[in-house]
C-alpha cells in the first residue's frame, strides 16, 4: 500500500481549515515555484514586510533583497538548497517601507515523485526584538553598571588585544591591580548607598589621569585594573601609582560626610612578568595584597617570591585526587519555586568539600583547579552518583524531585559523556526524568552539529537541558530555537539589580518574552529579596531560585525544609 507524501495528506483536510492555519501562524510563509516566482503568501508575510500578495505575487524574492548579503553568501545558501533541500541561517532583508530587519528563515525545495523541484517554500520569523536584545545584553556584560567603565570580561579582552599587537615588537605595558582598604568597613557603617557613590567617584577620579592608549576597568566589588601602555621605565609605573595614592587619599564629600579612604596596589610588567592575561592579572593581584600585607596605602610590584604558595596547590592537588577516589564530598540542594504553583518543583546540586588538612575548600577554589586539570570529569561524575543515590533515598520516602546539575564544558565535550553518565544512572536504578542537566550558553552556543545531535539525544534519553548563567556569553537569543531546551537560567548579576536599575528590569524582561515566544520556561537564580521577587512574578517569570527562599543546604535538611514547605511559603508569598 502506497503511503500519502505530506503535501498530499492536506488533501484530507477542509480548505477553509488550511487557509486558517496558514494564516494565522505567526511566522511569515511565502511559495514560489521552480523558477522562484511568488505564488503565495500568507498574512504574516504582509505584516512584517508590508507587502500584499498582490504586490509580490509572480515576482521572485529578490524584491526583499537588502544588499547586506553579497553574491558568495547566495551562491553557497542555493548550494545547500540543491545537496541538501534545505537551508537554515538569519538573513537581513528589507520592508517595503525600506527599512532593513534580520530574519531567521527556512527555505525547503519541494520534488515530486520524479524528483524533479517543483517549489520552494520559505518559513521565516522577524528577529529584530531578539537582537535588539542581544545587542543590550552585550552592552551590560561589557560595562559595569555602576561606574560605566569597562568590566573585567573588557578589561582582558583589551589587554589579550594588546599583547597580541606587542609580540613583534619591544613594547612594554603595566598592570595595576588597585585595592580600597578596608572598604567593607565604609559599607556595613555608612551603608552601600554611599559605598556606591564612592566607588564612582573613585573611578572619576583615577579616570581623569588615564591616558588616551591606556585603559581602565571595574574588575569587581571595590577593586580596579589599569593598565598602562608602552612605558619606558618602571619608574612611570611607580610614579602613576604615586599619583593614584595621592587623588585617592583626599577626602571624599559624601552627603554630608567626610569619608577619607586609603588604597593598595600591584603591579605586574608586559613581557617581564608574563605574556598571558591570566597571568599578568594574577601576579598584580598577589602584588597588591604585599603591599596591604606591608601597611596599606602604598603600591608595590610582583616579584618571584610572591608566587601562590607552591605547598598548597601540590597539597591540594594531592587531596583533591584523594577526595575523588575516596567520593569525600557532600552535595548540597538549592530548592526551586514555582512563581505559578507556589510549590518546589526541583533542586539545583552543588557541591562542598571539606578536608582534614585543608579545611573547608571554597568551591570557587577547588572547581577551577579541577577545570584546570581536568579532574573536573571525574569529580562531576562522584557528584552525579551522589546525586542519584540521594534521589532514590528520597523516591523511598515519596519524595519525586527533579535535581539539575551543573555540566562541565570539558566532561560534555568528552566523546563517551552520554555513554558514561547514562552507565553511572544505569547503575544506581535512577530516571533520566529526574535529572536537569545544565550548561553554560558558551558551551552550547558553538553550534557545532555534534552539540546539537547530543543535546537531541539527551532529550530523547529523558534528561531536561537548561542553559545556566543566561547573558555572561554575548548570548544569541535567535539561536536559542536550534536546542532542544526546557530551561534558561538567568544569571544572577542581572537579578540583583532588577530592583533599582531600569536598564537590568528592560532586559531581564525582554529575555523572558524571547524565552517565552520559543516555549522554554525562565529560572531566575540569585533571587535575594521581596522586590526581586516581586518584578520577577509581574514579569512572567516561572521558576525563583535563591536565598529569598532557601540557601543550599544537605539531603536530610531539604526534607525537613519539603515537609514544612506549606508553612515556610506563607511567610514568603507576595
Amino acid at each position: 500500500m502506497d503511503t500519502m507524501q505530506p503535501f498530499e495528506q492536506l488533501s484530507l483536510y477542509p480548505n477553509n481549515l488550511i487557509k486558517e492555519i496558514f494564516n494565522s501562524t505567526t511566522e511569515g510563509i511565502m511559495i514560489t515555484d521552480q523558477n522562484m516566482r511568488i505564488s503565495l503568501v500568507n498574512a504574516a508575510f504582509e505584516t512584517v514586510t508590508g507587502y500584499a500578495l498582490q504586490e509580490v505575487e509572480g515576482k521572485t524574492p529578490n524584491i526583499l533583497q537588502s544588499g547586506k548579503q553579497d553574491a558568495v553568501f547566495y551562491k553557497k545558501m542555493w548550494n545547500e538548497i540543491k545537496n541538501n533541500g534545505v537551508w537554515r541561517g538569519e538573513i537581513w532583508n528589507k520592508r517595503k517601507n525600506g527599512e532593513l530587519y534580520p530574519e531567521y528563515l527556512t527555505i525547503t525545495s519541494i520534488v515530486n515523485g520524479k524528483g524533479e523541484i517543483t517549489h520552494y517554500f520559505g518559513v521565516f520569523s522577524d528577529i529584530s526584538q531578539e537582537k535588539f536584545v542581544e545587542k543590550e545584553i552585550e552592552e551590560l556584560t561589557t560595562t559595569d553598571y555602576l561606574t560605566n567603565l569597562p568590566n573585567r570580561n573588557t578589561f582582558k579582552k583589551l589587554l589579550a588585544d594588546l599583547i597580541d599587537a606587542s609580540e613583534n615588537d619591544a613594547s612594554k605595558h603595566a598592570v595595576f591591580f588597585i585595592d580600597l582598604d578596608r572598604f567593607k568597613q565604609i559599607n556595613e557603617t555608612l551603608g552601600t548607598e554611599i559605598g556606591d557613590l564612592i566607588l564612582t567617584e573613585v573611578a572619576n577620579r583615577i579616570q581623569s589621569i588615564v591616558g588616551t592608549q591606556d585603559f581602565f576597568a571595574r574588575y569587581g566589588g571595590d577593586e580596579f585594573l589599569l593598565t598602562k601602555t608602552s612605558i619606558g621605565h618602571q619608574k612611570e609605573a611607580a610614579q602613576f601609582s604615586k599619583e593614584i595614592l595621592k587623588l585617592l587619599n583626599k577626602p571624599f564629600y559624601i552627603n554630608e560626610n567626610e569619608i577619607y579612604i586609603t588604597s593598595s596596589i600591584g603591579i605586574s610588567f608586559y613581557p617581564q612578568d608574563g605574556e598571558e592575561v591570566e597571568k599578568l592579572i594574577h601576579k598584580a593581584d598577589k602584588a597588591m595584597y604585599f603591599a596591604k600585607q606591608n601597611g596599606r596605602n602604598q603600591y608595590a610590584f610582583y616579584f618571584e617570591e610572591l608566587k601562590q604558595d607552591a605547598k598548597r596547590l601540590l597539597l591540594l592537588e594531592a587531596e583533591l585526587r584523594k577526595a575523588i577516589q575516596k567520593k569525600e564530598f557532600v552535595v548540597h540542594y538549592q530548592p526551586k519555586v514555582s512563581l505559578v504553583t507556589q510549590q518546589v518543583i526541583g533542586v539545583e546540586a552543588l557541591v562542598r568539600w571539606t578536608n582534614d588538612q585543608l579545611g573547608f575548600v571554597s568551591p570557587g577554589e577547588f572547581i577551577p583547579y579541577a577545570e584546570d586539570t581536568g579532574l573536573i570529569i571525574p569529580l562531576s561524575e562522584v557528584i552525579l552518583e551522589k546525586v542519584c543515590l540521594d534521589i532514590l533515598e528520597w523516591n523511598i520516602r515519596g519524595v519525586y524531585l527533579p535535581v539539575s546539575i551543573n555540566i562541565a564544558a570539558l566532561h560534555f565535550q568528552q566523546d563517551d559523556f552520554i555513554e558514561r553518565i547514562n552507565s553511572i544512572i544505569m547503575q544506581h536504578n535512577c530516571s533520566p526524568q529526574q535529572l536537569e542537566l545544565e550548561l553554560t550558553e558558551r558551551t552550547v552556543m558553538k553550534e557545532a552539529e555534534e552539540v546539537v545531535n547530543k543535546l537531541i539525544t539527551l532529550k530523547s534519553m529523558g534528561f531536561k537541558i537548561s542553559i545556566d548563567d543566561f547573558g555572561t556569553g554575548y548570548s544569541s537569543l535567535s539561536y536559542l530555537n536550534r536546542f532542544p531546551l526546557n530551561y534558561l537560567k538567568i544569571d544572577s548579576s542581572f537579578i540583583q539589580q532588577i530592583a533599582s536599575l531600569q536598564d537590568k528590569q528592560a532586559i531581564v524582561d525582554s529575555i523572558i518574552l524571547m524565552a517565552h515566544r520559543l516555549h522554554i520556561k525562565v529560572v531566575a537564580e540569585g533571587v535575594e529579596t521581596k522586590d526581586q521577587l516581586k518584578l520577577l512574578k509581574e514579569m512572567g517569570c516561572d521558576i525563583i531560585q535563591g536565598y529569598y527562599y532557601s540557601k543550599p543546604i544537605p539531603s536530610s535538611k531539604l526534607m525537613d525544609f519539603l515537609e514544612l514547605w506549606e508553612i515556610h511559603k506563607q511567610e514568603r508569598i507576595i
